[in-house]
């Protein structure tokens, strides 16, 4: 059995909150660079241009890529041979949290109920997944999910019957439907299967997977890259403004469920697609 005090979750979270609103992972940079030699607009490429320019500054000057940092999604995957000690997990998560943002003098965005709306001040509570796996680590995704593209996501519950081409047009439509309001170009995340709320988790998930990564199921791949074409084609561009680059990636993921559904549950993220992953 493996011990983990509890300060270094604290620690750690109050660290990738800040890291995650100011660079991006790899992938992402990557993926940014190979839009701005292959978007065929003008526009679009000066759009992608001011992108570029823009996370420069954020480096360079720690400022934060995007004025809106997000409401903080933790995931959580514990090894099942991991003790933590020193006090409660959640709260150490939280205390991470609230450390990141007001430390890091990050936007807080949270209101304490979603009726009442009184600003928490400290950007928390945060939402959080766990999940138990085999060993003895502990891998942290932080990834700060702004509204924008927030409000943009979709849930369908489809019938059995209206098999992969369903699937394929409620992907497309909440796409369409989200037009610039999800700052283009987006990351699409897809979750199928399970239930009402898994299929979210999933689509949520999908979004911390390296864009440059397919899925591992070979149809579900190449759902992924006929989704990415058809979105590229659709003319919604950088920033909505018009182009051939209106996503980066599609990443779906899929679940087992019940003989009478087929749940869909589109996440769609903005151009920064945000996170931040270590493993103690």
């Amino acid at each position: 059995m493996r011990e983990i005090e509890v300060r270094e979750i604290t620690e750690n979270i109050k660290e990738m909150c800040i890291e995650a609103v100011h660079f991006l992972t790899d992938d992402m940079k990557e993926a940014l660079l190979s839009a701005k030699k292959s978007e065929e607009s003008p526009l679009g490429r000066k759009i992608l241009e001011q992108l570029e320019e823009n996370l420069a500054i954020a480096g360079e000057d720690m400022i934060p890529i995007c004025q809106d940092t997000g409401m903080a999604v933790i995931f959580l995957e514990i090894g099942q041979d991991v003790h933590f000690t020193g006090g409660s997990l959640k709260d150490a998560i939280n205390e991470g949290v609230r450390q990141g943002y007001t430390e890091g003098f990050l936007r807080k965005s949270v209101v304490s109920d979603p009726i009442i709306r009184e600003n928490t001040g400290d950007n928390t509570p945060a939402v959080i997944h766990y999940d138990i796996v085999p060993g003895d680590k502990v891998r942290i995704t932080v990834a700060p999910k702004g509204f924008g593209s927030e409000n943009m996501s979709r849930i369908y519950m489809l019938k059995p019957a209206d098999g992969i081409e369903g699937v394929k047009e409620a992907i497309l439509s909440a796409v369409r439907e989200a037009g610039p309001n999800a700052c283009p170009p987006m990351v699409v995340g897809v979750g199928i299967g399970g239930t009402f709320e898994k299929c979210a988790y999933l689509a949520k998930k999908a979004l911390t997977r390296p864009v440059n990564e397919r899925s591992k199921t070979e149809y579900v791949a190449k759902l992924e890259e006929e989704m990415l074409d058809k979105i590229n084609r659709s003319g919604i561009g950088p920033g909505g403004l018009g182009g051939s680059t209106t996503a980066f990636a599609v990443n779906i993921e899929t679940y087992a469920t019940h003989i009478a559904g087929l749940p869909v549950a589109v996440n769609i993220c903005c151009h920064v697609n945000r996170h931040a992953v270590r493993e103690l």
